[in-house]
C-alpha cells in the first residue's frame, strides 16, 4: 500500500484501502486522546476513561445512574480490562456482564470537540462531550438521557472537571436541524457548517460509530451525499460502523456574520481567544467562493499519510492559515496580534523553566513556533508577566485589541452589504453587537473608559499617589502615580491618567480595578480642600454603589436606548460651604438652599456618577449657584418610565454633610414622584433668590430657571392653555402670600385673591389653567376694587358661552372664586380666607366701558373703544384715541373726579383667529388699556 491514498469511486474501491484510512484517523485519534489525558490530573483522567462505559451501561452503584429503564449501549463497545479495573476501583459491587446476543445500542457514539488534545488546552479547558443517540428515541427516554448527562456533569465537577454533554440526533443534524448549544462555547443556530468544520478537525472519538466523512475524500466532498450513498450501497462499510453529521461542500455566508458576531461578542472578556477565531473567519470569509475550510486540509493530510501531531494540531493549522494571509496582506501588525494570542492561549511560560525539569509537547511546539518568530526573551518576559501587567502595558494591549475589534466589526458589515447575507444574520443582531461594543469600547463625554477588556487578570496598585496642582496656564488637574510618591518626586514620574475633576479618577481607578480596598493613596491635596477621611469616604461610597465587576449588559438591554440603572450623587466634594461663606455651623434645622439669615445655598457642587443598562459609568460635574438644578434637571430627563433607577446621595462635609444629603434626597424624592402624576405637573423650587421651575411630564423634565420674583410671577402669568398643577418645595417663599394663593390652584374655575396695605392693594387671579395674573393698584373699599373685576370676567363668561353652540353652553360659564389675604399679625402667619363675592350695580352707567381688539397693520392692533355705547375709534382719533375716550368719561363724572376707570368687557376674539382666548390673555389687555386710559385721564 502507497502512503498516498487516492480513492476513486469510477475506478472501484478496495474495502482495505478504506480500513487504511480507518486506522490512519484512528492513529491521530489516540495521539489526540493521549496528548489529552497527559494534561489532566488523575482525577480528571478517571473521568474521560470512564465516560464510554458510563453510557454502555446502567448500573446503580455508578456515577449518572438515573433508572434501569435509561438509554444505554454504546455502539460496537467493550470495555478494556484498564477500564473495568477503574470502574471497580470506584465502585467495589461493580461487575460488567457482557450483554448476548443483539441488544439495542442507543447511543451511537461519543465524542469531545474543543481544546482538549490540542496545544490550545490548559488545567481550565472543559470536555464538551456530543452523545449522538438514536433518532428513534422516544421523548421519554430522552429525557431519561439527558438528566443522565445532568448528573454526570455534577460528578465530573465533584472530580475537577467541567464537563457538559450535548444530545445529538445525527439525522436532525446531517440535515441543519439543531435545538440549543452545541458547545459550551456556541452561539446558537446561525453557525451548523462552521460548528461541523471546527467538530472535523478537533473531534476526538472516544466510543461508538466513527464518522462516514473518514472515508470520503476531500475532493469528493462537492458530491458528498452520492460518495457516501455508493459506499453503504455496495457495501463497502457498514451503515452500523459508521455515523454521518454531513458534509462541507459549501458554507454559506450568513455563517461567516453570525460566527464573527458573536465573537466579537466574546472578544470583551476574552480577547485574545476570540480575536484568533475572527481572524480565522476572516481569512474564511475572504475565500468566501472557493473557500476550503480547515478540515478538509486535515483530511487530505491523513490521506496523504501526512500524520506528524503536532502539524495536525488544529491550532497550529489554524495558525498557519492564518498567517499566510496577513502576510500576503502585509498585516505585520495583526499578525503580530495573532502571535500574542496564540502564545497566551497555549499558556506555557517559556520565560520559567518547565515544571519538574521536563518540557512538555506543548512547549516543545512553542518553542519552535517562536524561534521561527524571532522572539527572545525579553519578549517571552513581557507576555509571561501578563497576570502583573498594570496600567501602562494593558492600556497599549488595549488600542491593538480595540483596532482588531473595530475592524472586525467593519469587516464583517462590510461582508454583509457586499454578500447581502441575511438569512442567518440580521440587523437587529448586527445592531446589538454595535451597541456591545460601542459600550465597551467608544470614547464619549464623561464615560469612564474601561481599559482592562480580559487583558490582565489583576490590574489593582498596592500603593498610588493622588495630586491636585494646577498648569502653567492655571487650569487645575487631579494626577494619579503609580508608589507612594513625596509632592517632588511627582515632577520626576509620569502620572497614569489625569483628569480636571477628582471623581473622573476615582471612577476610572475603581472601574478598571486599579483602585481596590487594599490600594494604599498618598494625597497631596493642594488648595482643594480635599481629606484623607473624605477621600477613604469617597472610595467605599464609590464601592458600595457599583461593586465591581459589572455584570455585562443583556441584549434585551442592549436593544433600547441606555437607561440608568443607578445613580451617585456626591455633594460638596474637596468644597466647605461654611468655610468659604464664613458662615455659622450652628443652625441644624435651616434649609440648605437658604441658609442662616444670608439665605446661603450650601449646595456647591454636585458629582453625578450614573451607571446605565449598557454597563456604562457615566460622570458629570456640576458646580456654580445653579449646580443643584442643573444636576436635577438632567437626572429627572434621563430617568426611564416607571422604574426610577436606585440612588444614593452623600456628603461627607464636616458640618451639616448628612443634613444636607438628606435635603437634596427629599428634592429628588418630591420630583419624582411629582413626575409620575399622571396629569402634567409643575414643581417649584428655590435656592437663594433663585427660582427653578421644572415641567414635568411623562417622559419630559423642562425647566426654567428664574431670577427674582418679578420673573417668577412674570413667568407664571404666560398662557399655556393646558390645566396642569404646581408643587411648590416646602420652603419657597416662607412668610410670603404667594405659596398660599397657589396651594389653592383648582382648574376650570376663576379665582380672586386681594390683599389691602394701607391705601394700596394687590388683586391676583388664577384663571381657569391657573396661570397668575397679578396687578398692585390703589383702594378705596372693597366694592370699588372687586366690583370693575366681578362685572369685567362675568362678561367674558358671557362673550366665551356666546360662541359655543347653545347645548355646550350652558357647562361654559366657570365659577368666580373670591378670597382676601390676611396679613401676619401676632402668632398668626398670613392666611388666606373666603369671601363672597362682592354684588353689582347693573344701574350705574359710568362702569360701562367696552373694547374691542383687531389686527391692525405692521402687528399693531387697532383699538376701538364704548363708552355708555359711544364709539371711539383709532381710525377716528389716531394717537389721541385715550385722551378723547378720558376727556369723555370725565365730562359725565360729577365734579370731575378722577377715580380710577376700568373696562368691564373685552372682545379679543378677531385678534386670536377667534380661537377661544385664555383668561390671563384678557387680564392682561384689560390691564394695558385701563394703565392707557388713566394715564390720559390723569393729565387731561
Amino acid at each position: 500500500m502507497t502512503q498516498q491514498i487516492h480513492p476513486i469511486l469510477e475506478e472501484g474501491i478496495d474495502r482495505k484501502v478504506l480500513a487504511a484510512l480507518r486506522a490512519r484517523f484512528l492513529t491521530v485519534n489516540t495521539e489526540r486522546l493521549d496528548r489529552a489525558l497527559l494534561a489532566m490530573s488523575t482525577r480528571q483522567q478517571l473521568v474521560l476513561r470512564l465516560l464510554p462505559l458510563l453510557f454502555h451501561v446502567n448500573h446503580p452503584r455508578l456515577p449518572g445512574y438515573v433508572s434501569g429503564l435509561a438509554p444505554a449501549g454504546l455502539a460496537g463497545y467493550e470495555p478494556d480490562a484498564e477500564t473495568l479495573a477503574e470502574a471497580q476501583r470506584l465502585t467495589r459491587s461493580f461487575a460488567y456482564k457482557p450483554l448476548r446476543g443483539q441488544p439495542p445500542q442507543p447511543i451511537l457514539g461519543l465524542y469531545l470537540m474543543g481544546s482538549l488534545g490540542t496545544v490550545g488546552q490548559d488545567e481550565r479547558s472543559d470536555l464538551d462531550v456530543w452523545v449522538c443517540h438514536d433518532p428513534e428515541l422516544p421523548p421519554e427516554q430522552l429525557a431519561e438521557l439527558r438528566r443522565k448527562c445532568d448528573l454526570l456533569t455534577a460528578w465530573a465537577a465533584s472530580q475537577g472537571s467541567e464537563a457538559y454533554f450535548f444530545l445529538i440526533d445525527p439525522v436532525a443534524f446531517a440535515r441543519g436541524d439543531r435545538s440549543g448549544q452545541l458547545t459550551s462555547d456556541d452561539c446558537g443556530t446561525t453557525q451548523h457548517f462552521l460548528l461541523l468544520d471546527e467538530f472535523y478537525r478537533t473531534a476526538i472519538w472516544l466510543g461508538g460509530r466513527t464518522p462516514l466523512w473518514w472515508l470520503v475524500p476531500e475532493y469528493e466532498e462537492h458530491r458528498y451525499a452520492e460518495y457516501a450513498a455508493t459506499l453503504l450501497a455496495k457495501r463497502f462499510i457498514r451503515p452500523e460502523d459508521v455515523l454521518d453529521l454531513g458534509s462541507l461542500a459549501s458554507i454559506p455566508p450568513g455563517e461567516y456574520l453570525g460566527a464573527g458576531l458573536w465573537q466579537l461578542f466574546k472578544a470583551i472578556g476574552s480577547p485574545y481567544k476570540s480575536l484568533f477565531k475572527l481572524l480565522l473567519l476572516e481569512v474564511y470569509a475572504s475565500e468566501h467562493e472557493q473557500v476550503r475550510c480547515l478540515s478538509l486540509d486535515y483530511k487530505q493530510a491523513v490521506y496523504a499519510n501526512q500524520l506528524a501531531p503536532d502539524e495536525l494540531d488544529p491550532y497550529v493549522a489554524a495558525y498557519r492559515r492564518i498567517e499566510t494571509y496577513l502576510q500576503n496582506r502585509g498585516d505585520h501588525g495583526r499578525l503580530a496580534l495573532l502571535r500574542h494570542c496564540l502564545y497566551l492561549k497555549v499558556n506555557k511560560p517559556l520565560s520559567q523553566p518547565p515544571r519538574n525539569r521536563q518540557k512538555s509537547w506543548q512547549r516543545q511546539l512553542l518553542e519552535r513556533l517562536t524561534r521561527d518568530w524571532g522572539w527572545d526573551e525579553r519578549q517571552f518576559a513581557l507576555l509571561d508577566g501578563r497576570a502583573r501587567w498594570k496600567v501602562g502595558q494593558v492600556d497599549r494591549e488595549r488600542r491593538a485589541l480595540v483596532n482588531e475589534l473595530t475592524y472586525g466589526y467593519r469587516f464583517l458589515s462590510e461582508l454583509a452589504r457586499r454578500l447581502q447575507a441575511t438569512s442567518s444574520i440580521n440587523r437587529r443582531d448586527f445592531a446589538v453587537i454595535g451597541r456591545f461594543l460601542s459600550a465597551a469600547i467608544e470614547r464619549k463625554a464623561g464615560k469612564v473608559e474601561l481599559i482592562n477588556l480580559g487583558i490582565s487578570p489583576d490590574m489593582s496598585e498596592h500603593s498610588l499617589t493622588l495630586m491636585h496642582a494646577f498648569d502653567a496656564t492655571g487650569e487645575a488637574s487631579w494626577s494619579l502615580y503609580p508608589g507612594s510618591l513625596s509632592l517632588p518626586d511627582t515632577s520626576n514620574h509620569a502620572p497614569v491618567k489625569r483628569t480636571r475633576e477628582l471623581l473622573p479618577l476615582l471612577a476610572w481607578g475603581h472601574r478598571n480595578g486599579i483602585i481596590d480596598a487594599a490600594t494604599h493613596l498618598s494625597l497631596h491635596p493642594g488648595d482643594s480642600g480635599l481629606g484623607e477621611a473624605e477621600l477613604f469616604a469617597l472610595l467605599n461610597a464609590l464601592r458600595q454603589a457599583f461593586p465591581m465587576p459589572l455584570e455585562e449588559p443583556s441584549e434585551e438591554a442592549l436593544l433600547t436606548s441606555s437607561i440608568p440603572r443607578q445613580t451617585l450623587l456626591l455633594i460638596n466634594v474637596g468644597l466647605d460651604p461654611f468655610s468659604a461663606r464664613h458662615l455659622p455651623a450652628t443652625d441644624e434645622g435651616a434649609d440648605a438652599f437658604r441658609y442662616s439669615a444670608a439665605r446661603e445655598n450650601l449646595v456647591l457642587s454636585i458629582d453625578q456618577l450614573t451607571l446605565n443598562s449598557w454597563s456604562e459609568l457615566i460622570v458629570s460635574h456640576h458646580t456654580g449657584p445653579f449646580a443643584l438644578a442643573n444636576c436635577l434637571s438632567g437626572y429627572l430627563a434621563s430617568l426611564p418610565e416607571g422604574n426610577p433607577p436606585g440612588l444614593q446621595v452623600r456628603c461627607f462635609g464636616h458640618h451639616a454633610g448628612s443634613a444636607i444629603a438628606r435635603r437634596v434626597e427629599e428634592i429628588i424624592g418630591t420630583l419624582q414622584h411629582t413626575r409620575d402624576e399622571a396629569s402634567p405637573s409643575q414643581f417649584l423650587l428655590q435656592v437663594r433668590q433663585h427660582f427653578h421651575l421644572f415641567d414635568l411630564r411623562s417622559g419630559q423634565a423642562n425647566h426654567t430657571p428664574l431670577n427674582d420674583l418679578g420673573a417668577l410671577i412674570e413667568h407664571l402669568g404666560e398662557a399655556h392653555h393646558r390645566h396642569r398643577s404646581l408643587r411648590l418645595d416646602r420652603n419657597v417663599l416662607a412668610g410670603e402670600d404667594l405659596p398660599l394663593i397657589l396651594a389653592l390652584a383648582k382648574p376650570d374655575c376663576l379665582q380672586i385673591f386681594y390683599r389691602i396695605d394701607g391705601d394700596q392693594a394687590e388683586l391676583s387671579v388664577l384663571d381657569e389653567f391657573n396661570a397668575l395674573w397679578r396687578q398692585r393698584m390703589p383702594y378705596r373699599n372693597e366694592q370699588s376694587l372687586l366690583t370693575p373685576l366681578r362685572r369685567f370676567l362675568h362678561s367674558m363668561n358671557h362673550r366665551r358661552s356666546a360662541q359655543l353652540a347653545l347645548d355646550e353652553s350652558n357647562g361654559a360659564t366657570m365659577e368666580i372664586l373670591f378670597y382676601r389675604v390676611l396679613p401676619a399679625h401676632g402668632d398668626r402667619p398670613v392666611c388666606v380666607e373666603r369671601r363672597n363675592p362682592p354684588g353689582i350695580d347693573v344701574s350705574d352707567p359710568l362702569h360701562d366701558v367696552q373694547a374691542i381688539v383687531e389686527p391692525g397693520g405692521q402687528n399693531r392692533p387697532q383699538v376701538t373703544l364704548y363708552c355708555n355705547h359711544q364709539e371711539f375709534s383709532s381710525l377716528e382719533h389716531g394717537s389721541g384715541l385715550f385722551a378723547a375716550v378720558a376727556r369723555y368719561i370725565l365730562a359725565q363724572r360729577r365734579l370731575g373726579e378722577r377715580y380710577p376707570c376700568y373696562i368691564t368687557d373685552l372682545d379679543l376674539s378677531a385678534l386670536h383667529g377667534g380661537g377661544r382666548s385664555q383668561t390671563v390673555q384678557y387680564l392682561r389687555y384689560k390691564a394695558r388699556l385701563e394703565a392707557a386710559l388713566n394715564q390720559a385721564m390723569a393729565a387731561g
